[in-house]
């Protein structure tokens, strides 16, 4: 994929590509961090029929009062009737499109990635939630990473993690449809038989081989949030209790000085640690 990524999930699919999303039917917003641009469905209006053809009617009205009146003033009838048509064509495929659930189109290219399965969906909004709490870091982490670094290698991480779950997931239906073939009333050693499980015991390879590479992004992912999360947590830690020593100090001036906290240096080369991990995926 490009260096731009486009997520998008509705109620029934994941799509991951390099280009922007379109919708099958409702609205979708969208939002951007970095390199990364996540597409939301909409919430449907509620609208009804009903309601949608007496707002249509109301409008109309108004259309027609408008277009007497300029055709009163001597302008051409034609012009502002076909404008009043056109507005409200638009309007009403605009309400009947909000009033139904969002759901994005499938992308004809072969770099994208649907995810259908349950389990895959599942594993990857977490990755994308996930994603979002590294990125939070990142303003307060300026002296420790490169933004634009981090950015490219995160963004990375979710596209290949796209493809791991996209090839998952079919590995999935190939697995259950060998599992439900049966053998009965076939001899064991049957060519049939031999090549059948020589099959499963591939496919099963496969399966685990996938499911090793997926979780090693996942864990790079959750590695990288929790050191910049932890460091962050130290950081404000440690600036309370530079400020209550600062305080103390006044209170009791004879008094030795107080540590002002964990120190943070022994946990920086965790977090770098941490997102060089994650820059090697």
């Amino acid at each position: 994929m490009q260096g731009e990524l486009h997520i998008g999930a509705d109620a029934e699919k994941v799509v991951v590509s390099a280009y922007p999303l379109r919708m099958r039917e409702g609205r979708a917003t969208r939002r951007r961090t970095g390199s990364v641009t996540e597409f939301l469905p909409a919430l449907p209006s509620g609208r009804s029929r009903e309601a949608r053809i007496a707002i249509a009617c109301r409008v109309a009205l108004s259309l027609m009062v408008v277009t007497a009146f300029l055709y009163a003033t001597g302008v051409p009838w034609l012009l502002p009737a076909l404008a009043s048509a056109t507005g409200l064509t638009l309007l009403w495929r605009r309400m009947a499109r909000a009033s139904r659930p969002g759901r994005f189109a499938v992308p004809a290219d072969d770099e994208s990635r649907v995810l259908w399965s349950e389990p895959e969906r599942v594993a990857y909004e977490r990755a994308v939630t996930v994603s979002r709490r590294i990125r939070r870091t990142w303003p307060a982490l300026p002296d420790m990473i490169d933004p634009v670094t981090a950015d490219r290698s995160l963004t990375r991480a979710l596209g290949d993690l796209a493809a791991q779950m996209a090839r998952r997931q079919e590995i999935r239906r190939l697995r259950a449809e060998l599992q439900d073939v049966r053998e009965q009333g076939v001899p064991g050693d049957s060519p049939a038989v031999l090549a059948l499980a020589a099959q499963r015991e591939r496919v099963e390879k496969l399966w685990l081989e996938t499911a090793e590479s997926a979780n090693r992004v996942l864990r790079s992912l959750d590695a990288a949030a929790r050191a910049g999360e932890t460091f962050l947590r130290e950081q404000r830690i440690s600036d309370t209790a530079r400020a209550a020593e600062q305080v103390l100090a006044t209170l009791v001036p004879n008094a030795d000085p107080i540590e002002a906290g964990p120190e943070l240096a022994t946990r920086t080369e965790a977090v770098i640690s941490a997102y060089r991990e994650l820059e090697v995926i």
